[in-house]
């Protein structure tokens, strides 16, 4: 008995440019599987990379095209580009961040080009987004991490494109943020910051460069003044009182997570971007994975009971990156190996799609054009 050949599309599939759409070979063969199969069609359908499913071939984000050297990255110029920065190693309690980038990139069951139904918008029509691969860190030198992640950001920052950085733990968010400073001056750069921690503090057991203190050595660096600085969804036992009074004198403004119970989460993002722009021109966002409630978000290294749902920091990420010019994002925090069927993976993943398709929208809503 001979073999039963059928040749399937994935669903979903559209066409476009070379960034994953079909070839018209491929489309021929597509049609292979209709009544319409002109004679002879190879019923084994070849689709490109970026249409295969998303657990076959290179794990890039969204299978988005590998970039990662910095003069290709220029003669390009894309929209977006992800950068990972696999580094945990200024953690304070549970380690495994340092494999966040590469579960972020894998957290997706899409393949091809896809639409967001929040936003009524397909992202990759509008933006060329690219996958400029990972800082080269090492373990065990937190100053060698944290110089090659600047120096990778500033890289990505200067080519025109917008870093996306994976993290890592939120020590990371100093180096990229500073990355991110001098590529945008003159301009000032504000930030918007979710989290469950202040992320302020003098030092960690001594140590200036820990997960607990990047927001400080940003504001004491220069790079971002305290009156830029706006957290929301602090919540829990830390930091102290004598933190918070430092915090207070930079002029730093949060918003706890009781005040979301209170007003909802839209009213206090509303306020935040509002303090955000409060005279920077550009804005830096800043997600630690840890702002969403731990029942929702296992994965990560200092979990904090009652916070964010994952619903709605995804709808906080829309409400920022559509009403601010973003320049930076970063997604932090993430440790697979606490994390349970890839749901915190996931809600990381959604994050970065979130603010990629509310670029896009914002580009549409400007009376801008596709790119096909």
């Amino acid at each position: 008995m001979g073999l039963l050949r059928i040749a399937t599309a994935p669903l979903g599939t559209a066409g476009g440019d070379a960034r994953g759409a079909m070839t018209d070979e491929t489309r021929r063969g597509a049609r292979g599987m209709n009544d319409e199969s002109p004679p002879g069609a190879d019923p084994y359908t070849a689709y490109d990379d970026f249409n295969l499913p998303s657990y076959v071939g290179l794990p890039s984000f969204q299978k988005l095209p590998w970039v990662t050297d910095a003069d290709a990255l220029a003669a390009r110029a894309p929209d977006v580009a992800i950068v990972g920065a696999p580094f945990d190693d200024a953690v304070s309690h549970r380690p495994g961040a340092r494999f966040g980038p590469r579960a972020i990139r894998q957290a997706s069951y899409h393949s091809g080009s896809i639409n967001s139904l929040a936003l009524g918008i397909e992202p990759y029509d509008w933006l060329d987004v690219v996958d400029a691969g990972d800082a080269p860190v090492t373990p065990m030198d937190v100053e060698r991490a944290h110089a090659v992640i600047e120096r990778k950001v500033l890289e990505v920052a200067r080519s025109g494109a917008i870093p996306i950085i994976l993290g890592g733990d939120h020590s990371i968010t100093y180096p990229s943020a500073s990355a991110v400073a001098a590529a945008v001056a003159p301009r000032r750069l504000g930030v918007v910051h979710f989290d469950a921690h202040a992320d302020a503090a003098n030092a960690t057991w001594g140590n200036l460069r820990s997960h607990g203190a990047p927001m400080r050595r940003l504001i004491e660096s220069g790079a971002v003044a305290g009156r830029n600085f706006v957290q929301v969804g602090l919540r829990g036992y830390w930091p102290g009182p004598e933190t918070l009074e430092w915090m207070a004198e930079q002029g730093m403004r949060w918003h706890l997570m009781t005040e979301i119970e209170e007003r909802g989460a839209e009213a206090v993002v509303a306020d935040a971007i509002a303090q955000a722009l409060d005279g920077p021109e550009v804005i830096y966002l800043s997600v630690d994975i840890d702002v969403i409630d731990p029942g929702m978000a296992p994965g990560t290294g200092t979990p904090e009971p009652g916070g964010m749902l994952t619903r709605e920091l995804l709808r906080a990420i829309r409400q920022v990156v559509g009403s601010v010019e973003l320049a930076a994002m970063d997604v932090v925090e993430v440790a697979p190996p606490f994390d349970h069927a890839e749901v915190t993976a996931a809600a990381a993943h959604r994050c970065v799609l979130e603010a990629i398709s509310a670029l896009a929208a914002r580009r549409r809503d400007a009376g801008g054009s596709p790119r096909r």
